[in-house]
């Protein structure tokens, strides 16, 4: 495992580590004739819902160097350094440490008083909630009253201020700390709380602006546009250029607040490890952690206006997707100034209709965009409630609030795919496995008492097919899963379960009979396919291969699903808009591009002498010559390659080809020698 380490968290996909260039987004890694029969895939999808499934309860630094790799590291010596490891990255110049927030709470006049009040009243609180569980449980009516003690946490956690409403969110996504009952009455917890005064408002955007608010926008909104619980929103007008653009303040004294939470957070969790370590599998102040990093960073609007740089930068190309401009020179810590989206929140089904908006079209952007965050460039909406999302009226999708972000590496990412090859391969020893090398499960944990109950979730799943499947149900039977065995839900995989749950929502919402793994798989498909990244190539061919023999139908599924994802994005509304202003650079595709993967197979067929002889035999299995499995697959790519071409790029890649035609040859000479 390489470490990667960086001066920020968010990492995209497509730098070479080596650079210190500033602005650069980079990767956390180590280094046909008409088919005369119908291709049946319901069955392949099957086969790879309990991936995504899994994926579901499962950025870019601008400057990164790599670490030197060990065959061993030490022991982690603290939380944080732990999550360092899972993550795949480390973090030398962080927002948040324990030590970090120590010294700000201590270093104030008064903090002991602070402390010890904001402890008693905490400790009070909690301490009669828990009196009250436990009275339940002797009398015996501890079930019945669930629904009315969930409310009842709900609104502890919003009387108790911002930091107790960001945990009840946390809390509302892992279920291997809660109940299920309890995390479904915390998804309704939503932070907005009324607004602080327009004036300390403004007081605080001219103090970070330097200037009059007068100097810089002709008017401003009279009143909030959104409160929530570290700041609120405005609507204003600049002078200089008459655009609209979107205010966010910060609420007053927040900071020291959240500071002083945490170190009691963490305070408190320290008596709690022991629990922790035999439940979890890990210490309750990591879980402490996790959360203060990501809060300490949302409390910092100039990391959200470089994750909206970044998110600008992945989407660049993409004419599907709209990321609002963020006004630098006139933005700060504690103020950010964006441009204004006009568009149609996903909360308003009837007037996305009523706007003449396809919503197949739509929501079939906003997948893509969801996995293309996930996958592709590693770094996704943290957040993507349907007040955060909108409907262009052109038909693009359009995202706002990006203060609640995450990171997968591309270690991260290996692994998931690792486990969408196992899922296809039903091998769910090594599904097992990959959740404690992402995290889920301490290492060194026994996985053998995991795995039957793994087979079964998946196996039912994929049972059901496309058509009955959803996240939400998957992922209940695996919350169960979790609260039975000593499984701890990372952070950032907490997001990815809240992100994915939400979209689904989202897609329901505005479409009840909307299939999101019928959008979802043709993009995994084509991905498998075309992406050139030699890890994705090598996961090709383990999918294609199994138990040593080529699986021709497998190939053809996955050039079906993979056409059937370009073939949707091409005709998608969203892209057939005249008037649609468009960069040069943005390029929408309309057929399946292999040339990559062809040239890349070619080279393969010629240097790997194991590949070599299983396309061989593949070919003469059975006594038999499998020619019409070639014309099959032949006639399904007929029309999306262009044949010149091919041979072209074939040809330019013969000298290299042959240098490691005739190294191979070398080396399996010496090496029989």
């Amino acid at each position: 495992m390489e470490l990667i380490c960086t001066n920020r968290i968010f990492t995209s996909s497509n730098l070479n580590l080596f650079s210190y260039m500033p602005r650069t987004p980079s990767a956390c890694s180590p280094t046909v004739f008409p088919t005369r029969r119908k291709i049946n895939t319901t069955k392949f999808k099957a086969r790879l819902i309990p991936i995504l499934a899994a994926a579901s309860t499962n950025g870019s630094p601008r400057r990164s160097i790599a670490l030197a790799e060990t065959e061993t590291r030490p022991s982690p010596s603290s939380a944080l350094e732990q999550l360092d490891i899972e993550r795949g990255v480390c973090v030398p110049f962080r927002k948040y440490s324990p030590e970090l927030v120590r010294n700000k709470v201590l270093e104030s006049r008064g903090a002991i008083l602070s402390l010890i009040a904001r402890g008693v009243e905490i400790v009070w609180n909690l301490g009669l909630y828990w009196s009250a569980l436990m009275y339940d449980f002797l009398v015996g009516r501890d079930e019945e009253v669930v629904p009315y003690r969930a409310r009842q946490l709900r609104n502890l956690l919003c009387d108790l201020g911002p930091s107790f409403i960001k945990a009840g969110q946390v809390l509302a996504n892992r279920p291997d700390i809660i109940r299920e009952d309890y995390m479904n009455e915390l998804c309704i917890l939503q932070d907005d709380v009324p607004p602080f005064p327009n004036q300390v408002a403004f007081n605080i955007i001219e103090e970070e602006l330097g200037q009059p608010l007068e100097a810089v926008f002709s008017k401003i909104s009279s009143g909030t546009i959104a409160a929530a619980s570290l700041g609120q929103v405005y609507r204003a007008t600049l002078r200089a250029s008459g655009e609209d653009v979107a205010i966010k303040v910060q609420r007053p004294e927040i900071e020291p607040i959240i500071y002083r939470d945490l170190f009691l957070f963490r305070t408190l969790a320290s008596f709690l490890n022991g629990i922790s370590l035999q439940k979890l599998g890990c210490n309750a102040e990591l879980i402490v952690d996790e959360f203060g990093e990501k809060l300490l960073e949302e409390l910092d609007y100039t990391l959200e206006a470089r994750n909206i740089e970044d998110f600008l930068e992945n989407f660049k190309n993409d004419p599907t997707v709209k990321i609002p401009r963020v006004y630098k020179q006139l933005s700060g810590s504690r103020v950010l100034v964006m441009e204004w989206i006009d568009g149609i929140r996903c909360t308003d089904p009837q007037a996305i209709k009523e706007g003449g908006i396809d919503v197949n079209g739509f929501l079939t952007i906003g997948v893509s965009a969801a996995l293309r965050q996930l996958l592709e460039f590693g770094l996704f909406h943290g957040d993507p409630h349907p007040g955060n999302i909108f409907a262009m009226r052109d038909g693009r999708i359009a995202y706002v609030d990006f203060g609640n972000v995450a990171e997968l590496s591309q270690q991260n990412k290996q692994i998931l795919i690792d486990a969408v090859v196992h899922a296809v391969n039903e091998d769910y020893v090594e599904m097992a496995n990959d959740f404690t090398r992402l995290g889920f499960l301490a290492s060194g944990t026994d996985v053998s008492p995991i795995i039957p109950a793994l087979e079964a979730i998946w196996q039912n799943s994929a049972g059901k097919g496309v058509s009955d499947f959803n996240f939400r149900s998957v992922t209940g039977k695996f919350n169960q899963l979790v609260y039975q065995y000593p499984i701890r839900i990372p952070e950032r995989f907490s997001l990815v379960i809240r992100s994915l749950l939400t979209q689904e929502g989202i897609c329901f919402t505005l479409k009840p009979d909307f299939k999101f793994l019928e959008v979802a798989y043709p993009y995994v498909a084509k991905r498998l396919l075309t992406d050139p990244n030699p890890a994705l190539r090598e996961r090709l061919v383990q999918v294609l291969f199994k138990d040593g023999v080529f699986q021709w139908k497998r190939l053809e599924n996955l050039i079906v699903l993979a056409k059937e994802n370009v073939a949707k994005m091409s005709s998608n509304p969203a892209l057939q808009v005249k008037n649609m202003q468009r960069s040069r650079d943005q390029q929408v595709e309309r057929k399946l591009d292999l040339t990559d993967t062809i040239k890349d197979g070619a080279r393969l067929f010629l240097i790997d002498e194991g590949i070599r002889r299983q396309l061989l035999l593949a070919l003469t299995e059975d006594s038999k010559l499998h020619i019409q499995e070639l014309v099959d697959v032949y006639r399904l790519v007929e029309d999306q390659i262009d044949i010149p071409s091919v041979a072209l790029e074939v040809a330019r890649d013969l000298p290299s080809v042959a240098r490691d035609v005739i190294l191979s040859w070398s080396d399996s000479i010496l090496s029989d020698r």
